[in-house]
């Protein structure tokens, strides 16, 4: 007697499968793509079609140029307050080369839940998108203000200082990744972008941003 399947009533079909082409693929094989996969993608098509660089040009421009400050600040304050004292576990404490105070562990890891925005404000100034480096380090300062406001619980127990002083430290960096002759203007756009959404950091803020317009 021939054997059936458990999942259906026919028998195992024994034909040997062939490669899927072009028009077997699903339409929409590109929205399951990984980045990486993507930016391939993308690459394969501009060496091919050149023709095309100019408007990929325009589109990336447009897509980096308009960050919404408070989007940013949202996004921030979610990444930071997040975080809880469980993940001092394994970052606090003896280790082979030392220890490990929980303040400086819980700092740590509260420099790396922003670091990412950190990297792509100053990758926008790289860029010359001067006013989408300014709009990303204002939704940064106003996002850690969301978090000092909140409160200062779970991980920030630990390291109670980080929101207004990693503040200090966007606004600084910024400053500092400018070139020298266009601080002054980088300056003015950031004092009028922060205005007075972080009144009471003003006087710490425009302190490190002195400290920053003076340093080489």
């Amino acid at each position: 007697m021939m054997m059936m399947s458990k999942r259906g009533k026919k028998p195992a079909d024994k034909r040997t499968a062939r490669p899927p082409n072009a028009k077997n693929v699903s339409p929409s094989v590109l929205d399951r793509l990984v980045p990486a996969e993507l930016a391939e993608v993308l690459r394969t098509l501009l060496k091919k079609h050149s023709r095309l660089k100019a408007e990929a040009e325009a589109i990336a421009v447009e897509m980096v140029s308009f960050p919404s400050a408070d989007d940013i600040a949202l996004e921030v304050f979610d990444a930071v307050t997040s975080l809880d004292v469980e993940a001092l576990h394994g970052r606090a404490g003896k280790h082979s080369w030392g220890y490990v105070e929980p303040s400086q562990a819980a700092w740590e890891i509260l420099e790396e839940s922003v670091e990412g925005y950190l990297a792509d404000m100053k990758r926008r100034l790289d860029l010359g998108l001067g006013e989408a480096a300014v709009a990303l380090c204002r939704g940064v300062v106003v996002g850690l203000h969301y978090v000092e406001e909140d409160g200062l619980d779970g991980l920030l127990g630990w390291a109670p200082d980080f929101p207004a002083e990693e503040a200090c430290y966007a606004v600084s960096e910024l400053i500092r990744t400018c070139p020298r002759k266009e601080r002054g203007a980088l300056h003015r756009s950031l004092t009028e972008a922060l205005g007075d959404a972080v009144p009471s950091w003003r006087d710490w803020i425009e302190s490190a941003a002195k400290d920053a317009l003076r340093s080489k």
